[in-house]
This record gives C-alpha cells, sequence and structure tokens, in this order.
C-alpha cells in the first residue's frame, strides 16, 4: 500500500532550514484531502511516525504536526515523541478550560507547542506561558497589521514567531525586519510530496480488537490473540513501543508483553487512533495471509523443538515477509523493531534455533523437499509430522473471526 505525506520547509533568519511542517496527503496530489482534521492526524501517524518515523521524513530536524481540537481531546499526541515533533494548535481550537487544562498536560510531558494563524484575543494570555512559538498567516493577517502585538509578544522571552505564506521576496524582507525568527512559504518551498509503502491493515480485525480493548475488563490474552493474526497491526504496536515515545525498559518477545508494557488505557488509546486512522475496509493482502500461516506454523513446530521459544518463533513467521511486503531492507526494518537478538538474527538468515524452525516452515510451504530433509535435520525431527502441524496452522488461520 502506497502512503503520502508533504512536507514544508521552515526556515530561520538565515535562510537555513530548521524544521519541516508535515501535512497529511492521500495522493500524489499536493493538497490537503476532504477529511476530518482528526482522521488526517491519525493517518499521519500511523503511516509515518509508526512506519519509519518522523525523523525519515524531516532528515533528522523536527516535525511541526498539526493537532485540532478533537486530536487534542483523543490525545492523539501520545503517540508522538516528544524530542521530535512540535505540536502545532490549529486555529479552531478554541481557549477554554479544557483546553488550558490539556495544554497544560502536554507542556508537563515536554512537548513543544505552538500556536497556529494565531489572532489575538485576551483569552489566550494564560496560554502563553506554554507555547514556545506562534505562527502567523500573513495572508490572514498582513504584516503591516501585526507591528503593535509582534512588540507585545517578543516581550515573552521564550517564545518565537514564525511567518507563514511568505511568498515575496518583500514579504521575506518586511517579516525579517519585523523581527521575526522563521519563515515558511512558497517563497522558499512548495511542499513536498513523499510516497513511502505501508502494510495494508485488516479494518475487520481492528473493530475486534477495538472491541475488546473497550470492554470494562478487557482480556489481554484475547487481545494479543487478535494483534497476531495482522501483521500491520503487530507491526504498529511493535513500533509504538520502540518509536521513542515509551521508555523500553526490556527487550519485548511476543504480542502479549509489549500489550502488558502499554497497560490498559494506552491499550484503549491505541486501538482509538486505529480506528480513527482506519475508517475504510480493507482485506489484508495475500503476503499477509500467509504470515499469519506461517507464524502459526512455526509456533507448533517451537513446540515440538523448543518450548521455551514458541512466542518468539511465533514473531518470527509473522515479520520473516515484512521486508517483501513494505519493499524495505530486512535489516533497516529490524532496527525499527524491540526483538531479541535471536529474532533478530533469525530474521538476518544467520543460524540458530529459529533461523531452521523458520527454514524448515519455508522449505515445507515451497515444497522443497530437499531443503525441507536438510533443515529439520538441524531440529532433530523427523519431517513426518510437518503436514499435520501444517494443517493444524491453515485451519487455526481459517476460523479465527478476522475476515
Amino acid at each position: 500500500m502506497q502512503v503520502f505525506v508533504a512536507r514544508q520547509a521552515i526556515f530561520n533568519r538565515r535562510q537555513h532550514v530548521v524544521a519541516y511542517e508535515l501535512l497529511f496527503r492521500n495522493s500524489t496530489d499536493n493538497f490537503f484531502p476532504d477529511i476530518d482534521e482528526s482522521v488526517a492526524t491519525a493517518k499521519l501517524i500511523m503511516e509515518n511516525q509508526l512506519n519509519f518515523g518522523t525523523r525519515h521524513i524531516t532528515s533528522g530536524k523536527k516535525a511541526l504536526i498539526n493537532i485540532g481540537p478533537d486530536s487534542l481531546k483523543m490525545d492523539l499526541c501520545t503517540f508522538l515523541p516528544s524530542n521530535d515533533v512540535v505540536l502545532e494548535l490549529l486555529e479552531d481550537i478554541e481557549p477554554t478550560e479544557e483546553n488550558y487544562q490539556l495544554c497544560r498536560d502536554l507542556f508537563h510531558k515536554n512537548y513543544i507547542l505552538a500556536l497556529d494563524d494565531f489572532v489575538y484575543e485576551p483569552k489566550w494570555d494564560r496560554f502563553l506561558k506554554f507555547i514556545k512559538l506562534i505562527k502567523f498567516d500573513i495572508q490572514i493577517t498582513p504584516l503591516k497589521q501585526l507591528n503593535g502585538l509582534i512588540s507585545q509578544l517578543k516581550k515573552h522571552k521564550k517564545i518565537k514567531l514564525l511567518a507563514e505564506k511568505i511568498e515575496t521576496t518583500d514579504d521575506f524582507q518586511l517579516a525579517h525586519k519585523m523581527g521575526f525568527d522563521y519563515f515558511q512559504g512558497y517563497f522558499f518551498a512548495k511542499p513536498l510530496v513523499i510516497e513511502q509503502k505501508d502494510i495494508d491493515m485488516n479494518h475487520a480485525l481492528a473493530l475486534s480488537i477495538y472491541a475488546q480493548a473497550m470492554k470494562e475488563n478487557p482480556n489481554i490474552n484475547t487481545i494479543a490473540s487478535l494483534f497476531q493474526l495482522d501483521t500491520a497491526l503487530a507491526f504498529k504496536l511493535l513500533r509504538l513501543i520502540n518509536s521513542g515515545v515509551f521508555p523500553v525498559q526490556k527487550e519485548i518477545e511476543s504480542i502479549r508483553q509489549a500489550l502488558v508494557y502499554l497497560g490498559q488505557e494506552h491499550i484503549r488509546k491505541f486501538v482509538s487512533l486505529i480506528i480513527t486512522a482506519h475508517v475504510s475496509k480493507s482485506k489484508p493482502a495475500e503476503l499477509v495471509k500467509m504470515c499469519i500461516i506461517r507464524a502459526r506454523f512455526c509456533e507448533l513446530l517451537a513446540q515440538k523443538v523448543a518450548p521455551s521459544q514458541a512466542n518468539s518463533a511465533f514473531l518470527t513467521g509473522l515479520f520473516s515477509l515484512l521486508d517483501a511486503i513494505l519493499d524495505r531492507p530486512m535489516a533497516q526494518l529490524l532496527d525499527k523493531l524491540p526483538f531479541p537478538e535471536e529474532i533478530k538474527s533469525a530474521l538476518m538468515a544467520e543460524k540458530n534455533t529459529l533461523y531452521y524452525i523458520l527454514e524448515t516452515v519455508k522449505a515445507y510451504e515451497s515444497g522443497s523437499w530437499w531443503a525441507l530433509e536438510k533443515a529439520v535435520v538441524f531440529l532433530n525431527i523427523s519431517s513426518d509430522g510437518l503436514p499435520k502441524l501444517y494443517e493444524n496452522a491453515l485451519s487455526w488461520s481459517n476460523t479465527q473471526k478476522y475476515h
């Protein structure tokens, strides 16, 4: 599946790029699609932050990401590392008590907050202690109308000012003279659309996970079993754990462990993010279906030859086709996942027990009997029992309610 995002550079007074604003796109057409802002923000997080990370798109610089009133209330910011982003509070956020408390919480979680398309009114005064950046759209509020306000805001030493929609040399020179710190607009660069690959997600399965997670007493084992049915969902979950949002104390060896690590509140927020981002039904690609069967086959085989590694074998099988699905080198993908070395080694074709389990499964799938007999020697088992294990894996995948 192809996903899209546009980035527009932000320049300092020396005209050096210091950050990029990331703008959701759903095609190579360089304009914002007709969707709700919370859906756009959720998709941007799912398709970028929980794919290869925003720093991959911004060449290591900070990313400005739009946060509207619904995104703020849904706490979508939870899924963005505070070190990597600037949260751009959109102009339709009202200076209410509820929003004040939400901004206060984000400030104390070390997020950098910006006000977008700012139009001053006194109700915003108490918010300013949380704000590091204020953006002015000079097409909406011409620079010549801002002289008094700029002088007033310059008294807040920690607040920087950005002039947006700079389109001419005169615009830039006047904004520079008025003391703006940063500049953005077509005068410097139009938004550049970047196209990436992501994994198709099973919407029906996501709804099942959502239903389970929203129960009063959700069953972690049930939720884990559902995540295990979809490579995309499992990948996003593990990317979240390894995205910089949560401090990882130890390596994650199973989907269940990842969910326990997240905790009930963050599980609910995460599945809400999934549902918000993926409002259209889609079926898993054939490669993803194959991952599910392979994962179960690896798990069943491990139960025979190395029971303590059954969970790791499932993950090895589940992610064994990830490089083909995303069209990226496996080494690059594994760098983004919090796997133990045994799983990483197996997926990089380094010989260990998990590698030989995976090789046995792959040989059976392809009908390569010579390779199969060679692989089972290292596991010290006979190939005679493999048809039954494969039939079990196939039956298991077919009886799960994810179609």
